[in-house]
């Protein structure tokens, strides 16, 4: 009787549950760049969750911790199916870490319409921003796959950004997720009701909410319109920025000297360029040799010999150079062990051959860069240096670099991601952004794509021009209403001269930071808390009653 049961159970709501997780997976991955669409269908985002909202009114609480897990792996299995090329490790540990997240999140959009079986929906969408945001702190924080970051093309959907951040543009992109989720619910609970009926009914109940929600995106879109930032009278930057279409890791010193002789081969090409560029940028660890260590311990002849003849060719120059360089130190403090070597991600930047200023990457790519838990968990450490992991040491200051009078910070790759580390690089006043990414090792255009679509929301959301140079793509300037003003080819050996505007003005978000997610967590943490004593009191009540 119980298998009888189980098998009914799996032919009547597992195959439908399990389709309906499959075909959320494929609405998520697809609103983001992909390898069908290269720039992301970014109106499937605004249904891609009604799967997922659908589902949590149907079976209990284990149910949706099942399915969850499922919709984690197998959406970010889509979404992010390029993270196996850049360690062996890296697909299988992201889809681990989503299957938990999604696991826990399941079951609380499923507490929300039970604790408010009318308007669950609302605590839903709350929820999931909160969610949005929660994943993005800490050593495993990971923005990939925020919903707001699909409209990166819809210039005037975003301009809110410079208020709300990108969780303005999330939170405007899943209520119609959950209120059709809701819909489609009631019409199926409507009994002998007519379907029409039934739409009339749920529309004349929620439509106030469904109101709100079409003011508050008429309202974005109007600001969007009418707020852009013009900047024709503001000071023009021109920045040479260098994509050698390599992934600088690959080969050792023989490899490292092509390389430099292609960086060096398209910085001449564009100082040659009129009108001369102000700045040259090269990508993250364009240059691996270690500059720093190789001059001051010379203990490879090799290297050193290549790092004196990049520092000879930087001297001849009257351009300031920004480089991208591993910059090792001796710190017996930090590395008690062998040499005391520390190595660091840096951004250097180079005048007449000196250097003149210098950044270290704060937020590392967790495991693949940066594992602080090596005494706790010294297996997972071990196996991951046995897979070719390169660690670092992480920086600790927000800093801003000043060259000829322009200021301007470096976040290096996966920092572009992140909303508060370009918020704190103007805060300190920085007056333009500078990001040095190295996609390369993916050798996947997708990848390249998604990375530039966050990249758009940091110059939005702080009103600052950024330029990106990058290994292999996508190099190029984006102006602070978040267009791209110019790019290079991709997968191409090229240089591009990008001219873009110096701003200072400050945005709100910049002055204010991520109110609106906390906001969210604060108002859905009080829902829960009146809704499960609201259903203990009613408990209560009940039992009384009876007694």
């Amino acid at each position: 009787m119980i298998q009888t049961r189980a098998w009914r159970w799996i032919l009547s709501e597992g195959l439908v549950s399990l389709g309906v997780v499959l075909l959320g997976a494929l609405l998520f991955a697809g609103g983001f760049p992909n390898v069908i669409w290269k720039e992301g269908l970014p109106l499937l985002a605004w249904i891609a969750y009604v799967p997922v909202f659908w589902l949590s009114y149907r079976g209990g609480l284990v149910h949706s911790c099942f399915w969850g897990a499922l919709y984690g792996y197998s959406a970010y299995g889509l979404f992010n199916y390029w993270l196996s090329v850049f360690h062996p490790l890296a697909g299988l540990i992201v889809g681990i870490i989503y299957l938990v997240f999604f696991m826990i999140l399941f079951p609380l959009l499923k507490w929300a319409v039970v604790l408010f079986p009318r308007r669950g929906y609302v605590l839903q969408v709350l929820l999931w921003v909160s969610f949005e945001y929660l994943r993005t702190l800490g050593f495993l924080g990971y923005p990939y796959g925020i919903i707001g970051y699909s409209q990166w093309r819809m210039i005037p959907l975003i301009q809110i950004a410079d208020i709300f951040g990108v969780w303005g543009v999330s939170l405007l992109v899943v209520f119609p997720s959950a209120w059709l989720a809701a819909a489609l619910t009631r019409v199926e609970e409507g009994g002998r009701i007519s379907l029409w009926d039934r739409l009339r009914v749920f529309c004349r109940q929620e439509g106030l909410w469904g109101i709100l929600w079409l003011v508050a995106l008429s309202g974005a879109l109007v600001y969007g319109y009418t707020r852009p930032v013009i900047y024709n009278d503001a000071p023009q930057v021109r920045v040479a920025l260098i994509q050698p279409n390599t992934d600088p890791w690959l080969g050792g010193i023989t490899e490292y000297r092509r390389n430099y002789e292609v960086l060096k081969r398209l910085s001449d090409e564009a100082l040659k360029a009129d009108p001369k560029p102000d700045i040259v940028v090269w990508s993250e660890t364009a240059f691996v040799p270690r500059i720093y260590w190789h001059v001051t311990y010379r203990g490879d002849p090799a290297s050193y010999s290549l790092v004196k003849e990049l520092l000879d060719y930087l001297s001849a120059q009257d351009v300031p150079f920004v480089i991208g360089n591993d910059d090792a130190r001796k710190d017996p403090a930090k590395n008690p062990e062998a040499d005391h070597r520390i190595d660091y991600n840096a951004v250097m930047v180079f005048e007449g051959g000196a250097v003149t200023g210098v950044y270290r990457k704060m937020h590392l790519v967790p495991f693949t860069e940066h594992f602080p838990y090596k005494k706790q968990l010294p297996r997972i450490y071990e196996a991951l240096e046995r897979a070719d992991t390169h660690f670092w040491e992480p920086g600790d200051e927000a800093t801003v670099l000043t060259v000829k009078g322009l200021k301007f910070s470096s976040p290096i790759c996966f920092e572009d991601t992140f909303g508060y580390i370009s918020r704190d690089f103007v805060r300190n006043g920085a007056e333009l952004i500078v990001n040095l990414s190295n996609d390369a090792w993916s050798n996947s255009l997708p990848a390249q794509m998604q990375h530039l679509a966050m990249a758009v929301f940091r110059a939005v959301e702080n009103r600052r021009a950024m330029v990106r140079s990058t290994a292999s793509g996508q190099t190029c300037g984006i102006d602070p209403n978040g267009r791209i003003v110019a790019m290079a080819e991709p997968f191409t050996e090229t240089q591009l001269t990008v001219q873009v505007p110096v701003i200072t003005r400050e945005a709100w978000y910049t002055r204010y930071g991520d109110v609106l997610p906390k906001g969210c967590i604060t108002a859905a943490v009080i829902l829960l808390i009146l809704g499960v004593g609201g259903g203990i009191l009613r408990h209560i009540k009940k039992e009384r009653a009876v007694d």
